[in-house]
């Protein structure tokens, strides 16, 4: 049955022919003391009959909860995403919910209802920006919704949880731009995706503030295999190579350093190469990653902690948490051009 022809508590009151009201004292197991045990085997009757599960996506009938909120990443094989998961699952286990964790199943195109042969309630939806497409599949819109990484303008749910995106570019091409780099590309992932247009202006605004500083842009697939093969053709183009990368994802860093490294280009001496997000990764290449550290398991304990609020009647705050430069061996100063 779709959502739209599910029965409602009012089909049940009707056809039980009580209020409302009778209707959520008795499937919420409040109904002794209040009305009649003969009426409540008649509404508990009518529900069998109809079929009827409590739709948790009604705001004023809040019966039937199960504890459970959904989160929805782009897929179960990113760290950072594991340690979203980390972080928002130990909040919810504080206050007795359980987290149910769905990859969108192409990354980031549309879903379909993980729950479509098996019918279940959600108490709510936390969502990365990344996935947002699969919310529509899902049909969440009913639901209290929390948004990560997602803009605060525009974004589709009841609060949004940010790390300071845009913040972090700058920190990264401020110290690229104070080691001297006039010359930097910014290797960007191909992705259609909020969190990456912010750090795509951010940095363009950062490079265009320095005269003398140029900015080329590259898109790859988010991967490594594709970061090399992009990096090994813009340094084995006619004309001045950069001195700079500025990735979008470590990565997408990894990947840098690779090609760099069978090329024979040597990094940092002759490229500096930045990453986000601060991945094991990071630190198991040589030379390690300079990279924007995100806190990714405050991040989804934020985002938890604003939904559980939603789910209990209140309205969360927009948020925004700082995010760090962490300056490693991949970069030095830029250097000397004849």
């Amino acid at each position: 049955m779709s959502a739209a022809s599910r029965p409602t508590s009012k089909d049940v009151a009707r056809a039980a022919g009580v209020s409302q009201a009778a209707v959520s004292l008795v499937l919420g197991g409040k109904w002794p003391g209040r009305v009649s045990a003969a009426t409540a085997e008649r509404v508990r009757e009518a529900a069998r009959s109809l079929d009827y599960r409590p739709n948790l996506a009604a705001r004023d009938l809040r019966t039937g909860r199960t504890r459970t909120a959904l989160l929805v990443v782009p897929a179960l094989t990113n760290e950072f995403f594991a340690r979203v998961h980390a972080g928002a699952a130990s909040v919810a286990a504080a206050h007795g919910f359980g987290v149910l964790l769905y990859p969108s199943p192409e990354g980031t195109g549309p879903a379909t209802d993980p729950f479509a042969s098996a019918p279940a309630a959600l108490d709510g939806v936390l969502a990365s920006s990344m996935a947002a497409q699969a919310l529509s599949g899902i049909g969440a819109g009913a639901l209290p919704l929390v948004m990560l990484d997602s803009d605060p303008a525009t974004g589709p749910g009841t609060a949004t949880v940010n790390l300071a995106i845009a913040d972090g570019m700058r920190q990264a091409a401020g110290h690229l731009l104070g080691l001297g780099h006039r010359d930097l590309v910014h290797l960007a992932a191909d992705v259609d995706s909020w969190t990456f247009e912010v750090r795509a202006a951010a940095l363009a605004a950062s490079v265009a503030a320095v005269p003398g500083a140029r900015l080329r842009t590259r898109r790859c697939a988010l991967g490594v295999a594709e970061a090399q093969a992009a990096v090994t053709a813009l340094l084995t183009a006619p004309g001045e190579r950069p001195t700079a990368l500025v990735c979008d994802d470590d990565l997408l860093a990894a990947g840098a350093c690779k090609a760099a490294r069978r090329l024979g280009v040597r990094v940092p001496g002759e490229l500096s190469v930045t990453g986000f997000d601060d991945l094991t990764l990071a630190t198991a290449i040589e030379p390690e990653l300079t990279t924007v550290t995100l806190p990714a398991e405050e991040f989804g304990a934020r985002g938890m902690a604003a939904l559980l609020t939603a789910v209990d009647g209140g309205t969360p705050a927009d948020e925004e948490l700082p995010v760090t430069l962490t300056v490693r061996g991949s970069t030095g100063p830029a250097p000397a051009r004849t």
